[in-house]
C-alpha cells in the first residue's frame, strides 16, 4: 500500500518551519496557491481548539498541467497539500504523496508525473533537515 504522506519531524519553531517549508517548496518549483490556518478557522467556526496547523496548497504548474492532460479528474487531487503542524516541542511537515494519484487512476503516463512530483516534494521536505535528496 502506498504511504499517504512524505513526512519529517523538526526541532524548529512553528512559524520558522512554515517559512522554511515555503522556501523549500519554491526551490523545487512549487508555488503556494492557498493557505488555510486550521487552528484559527476551527476556533472561529466551531470554537474548537487544536494545535497550530497550517495547510499549504502547493502547485508546480508544469506538473499540474501534465497530470490533468493525462487524466482530467486528477484536478480533484490538486494542488499538492502540505501541512505544517505543531506536535509538542517539535513541528511536523507532511506532503501528500503524489503516488496516491497513481492508485486512483490507471491513465497512461500518470505514473511518470507522480514519480517526478514525488521526487520534488521529497527533496523539498528533506531540505528542511539539511539533508539532500537522492530520489
Amino acid at each position: 500500500m502506498t504511504e499517504l504522506a512524505i513526512s519529517i519531524r523538526l526541532d524548529m519553531p512553528f512559524a520558522e518551519t512554515v517559512d522554511a517549508t515555503r522556501e523549500a517548496l519554491s526551490e523545487q518549483g512549487f508555488g503556494i496557491l492557498t493557505e488555510i490556518d486550521m487552528q484559527s478557522t476551527l476556533k472561529a467556526k466551531i470554537d474548537a481548539d487544536i494545535e497550530r496547523y497550517v495547510i499549504l496548497g502547493a502547485c508546480n504548474p508544469r506538473l499540474a498541467k501534465s497530470a490533468i492532460d493525462t487524466d482530467r479528474q486528477v484536478g480533484l487531487l490538486l494542488p499538492c497539500n502540505v501541512i505544517v503542524r505543531a506536535d509538542g516541542g517539535s513541528t511536523i511537515v507532511e506532503a501528500m504523496n503524489p503516488q496516491v494519484m497513481v492508485g486512483l487512476s490507471d491513465a497512461p503516463g500518470l505514473a511518470d508525473v507522480a514519480d517526478e512530483a514525488t521526487a520534488l516534494l521529497h527533496a523539498a521536505i528533506m531540505a528542511l533537515s539539511g539533508e539532500s535528496s537522492s530520489t
